[in-house]
């Protein structure tokens, strides 16, 4: 699945210095080489005089008129108490006089962290954790694969040969994975124009034509709406992502999520806390953001949301932030004056930042199935949207509604929550998803 959030060019992007040689760490190795008050070693030349002191009291000692004179010699003597320079000895320890010169750091290697990994050991635990996600993308899909692909291979094993019957049986299945009638209408044309051409002779080709038909209609909805966020300058900042949708559907949730992702991938969030409608929104919002340490601007209930939304684009511009993540009120689609609301608020994020809101996505939950796929019907109408987040993935085995979305709406679907875990929100990727519907 690659990276999950990614706006800046690749070379910009990830800062690991992967092909510069660390050479601040081969600095004090020059600096060692340069510290000749290590050989102070000279300085026990004062030592010297010592030879003199002791002749003078041996001289003392044995003549037996210098018994007196010994009030006077204890002045010299206690002069070389300048032997504590010999003390210090251990001070330089020649250890340090001599120290092994420190290796320069291989070009190829990363200090990221404090750690140094190598680029293989990067690129093998990014592999490892779109690995990760992928087998959670298939774990998550499995109640619609079992009502899909396993009531295919059911009907399959019962019949020899492609006839209307069969035809029949394949337009039930997938209505009730919720691909929709017109959508399930479309593939069953393509289906028997390819019976009529001799290109679908058996169950496998009917099979792998179902696939290849489902999977071009998610890629043609990529057309349209917002498929990447590369799509917008990096010199346009910040990046203005406004979610919308009705409540229940896991709209607070989603922000959370994308909060987390985004800011894992070295960006700095702000979340704007637009939804001043419903009491308990901004507490919500609040949770997930000190969750996920992301900051959060709000105001009391009641509040104008588009002078919420003014006061983050300023505050997300003071901080130089990458990306504002804008929730709003859960407007129910048949609230007229809730959605001008909306339009307000793109218009005033429109004033503050070029081409602002950059994303408007619609959370819709994949339970709801064709009842969600007419709410973001009305939303298209109003709000905007440019592409949608599809949640509860896995608490349903009606996943196509993921098809009839792409195929009526021409948007694509950004991301699909499969879990509820703070990492449990996925890019969608429309090969991934048809192959996990086939067990592939």
């Amino acid at each position: 699945m690659g990276l999950f959030w990614r706006r800046k060019k690749e070379d910009q992007f990830v800062s690991l210095r992967l092909n510069e040689p660390a050479v601040k760490e081969e600095t004090p190795v020059k600096e060692a080489a340069l510290q000749p008050p290590v050989a102070e070693a000279p300085r026990a030349e004062p030592a010297k005089p010592q030879p003199d002191t002791a002749r003078a009291q041996a001289e003392a000692s044995a003549s037996p008129q210098t018994l007196e004179p010994p009030a006077v010699t204890p002045s010299p003597v206690t002069l070389p108490v300048s032997p504590p320079p010999v003390t210090p000895r251990p001070e330089p320890p020649v250890k340090q006089a001599t120290p092994p010169p420190v290796p320069s750091r291989s070009p190829f290697r990363s200090s990221v962290l404090g750690l140094d990994r190598s680029i293989e050991e990067l690129q093998a635990e990014e592999a490892a954790l779109e690995q990760e996600f992928s087998t959670r993308f298939r774990r998550a899909v499995a109640a619609t694969r079992e009502s899909l692909s396993e009531k295919l291979d059911t009907v399959f094993a019962s019949r020899k040969q492609i006839d209307d019957e069969l035809l029949d049986e394949l337009e039930e299945i997938l209505i009730a994975a919720d691909i929709g009638v017109s959508t399930t209408l479309e593939i069953l044309e393509t289906v028997r124009r390819g019976i009529a051409r001799k290109q679908i002779n058996d169950l496998d080709a009917l099979k792998q034509a179902i696939k290849d038909e489902l999977l071009n209609i998610l890629q043609a909805s990529e057309r349209q709406g917002v498929a990447s966020e590369t799509s917008v300058p990096e010199t346009v900042a910040p990046y203005v992502m406004m979610i919308v949708g009705v409540n229940g559907v896991g709209k607070t949730t989603t922000i959370g999520k994308l909060a987390q992702r985004i800011k894992a991938e070295g960006n700095d969030v702000l979340i704007c806390a637009a939804d001043t409608f419903r009491a308990a929104a901004s507490d919500q919002l609040a949770i997930w953001a000190e969750r996920t340490g992301v900051p959060l601007i709000q105001q009391k209930q009641g509040t104008d949301p588009a002078a919420v939304l003014f006061d983050s684009l300023k505050a997300a511009k003071a901080r130089g932030s990458d990306v504002l993540i804008v929730d709003t009120a859960g407007r129910l689609h048949t609230k007229s004056n809730l959605m001008s609301e909306l339009e307000k608020m793109k218009r005033v994020a429109g004033r503050e930042v070029e081409g602002a809101p950059h994303e408007t996505l619609l959370v819709v939950d994949a339970v709801t199935g064709q009842n969600g796929l007419e709410q973001a019907r009305q939303f298209l109408k109003v709000a905007g949207v440019t592409g949608i987040v599809l949640t509860k993935l896995d608490g349903t085995a009606k996943g196509g509604i993921a098809v009839a979305i792409a195929r009526e709406l021409n948007l694509p679907i950004r991301y699909a929550g499969i879990g509820e875990k703070v990492d449990d929100l996925v890019v969608f990727d429309p090969h991934q998803y048809v192959n996990s519907l086939f067990g592939n």
